[in-house]
């Protein structure tokens, strides 16, 4: 299996990654509707709907993050960017994912390790009545980030060296 082969399976799985997180907007969004629906309409409301749309906006941000990398959406200072030959701009991202993205996802995947894997010792729940036994998936998110947002990095890395390896287009 060849680099090429590798960056392309990782842009495949975040992009199904992307396609199935997409889904908690629109879930949000009914949920939502529901929660105040039921709140103003009929005076009763519920902790375990409120706790679900933060758990769907926490997947949203937290695994859209890959996704949105994979895209090229995602935020950037493009001052002196956009005014940069393709081939700069692939040296920019190239260096700027070795040397930010990766020890970015590094800190946040070792900064969070702990954290979760305690509470998936205690298999942390709500603390509220009536809210989400989950807490411990809900904290999962972190390190799933780093990973996923590591492994698209990767796979940017890889397709900048092989434009990079090419011989530039003078013409």
């Amino acid at each position: 299996m060849g680099w090429a082969s590798i960056a392309q399976q990782i842009d495949r799985l975040n992009a199904a990654t992307g396609r199935v997180v997409a889904n908690a907007a629109l879930l949000m969004a009914l949920i939502t509707t529901g929660i105040v629906v039921m709140r103003y309409g009929f005076g009763q409301g519920s902790i375990g709907a409120q706790e679900s749309v933060l758990y769907l906006h926490a997947t949203l941000f937290m695994l859209g993050a890959a996704p949105t990398l994979l895209a090229d959406k995602h935020v950037r200072v493009d001052v002196f960017y956009r005014a940069m030959s393709e081939r700069r701009q692939t040296w920019v991202n190239t260096i700027g994912h070795t040397a930010f993205t990766l020890p970015f996802c590094a800190l946040i995947f070792f900064g969070s390790y702990d954290y979760v894997a305690e509470s998936w010792h205690i298999l942390e729940g709500s603390p509220d009545p009536g809210g989400i036994p989950a807490v411990f998936l809900l904290k999962t998110l972190m390190p799933l980030l780093a990973v996923l947002l590591a492994l698209q990095a990767i796979s940017q890395i890889i397709k900048g060296l092989i434009v990079l390896s090419e011989a530039p287009d003078n013409g």
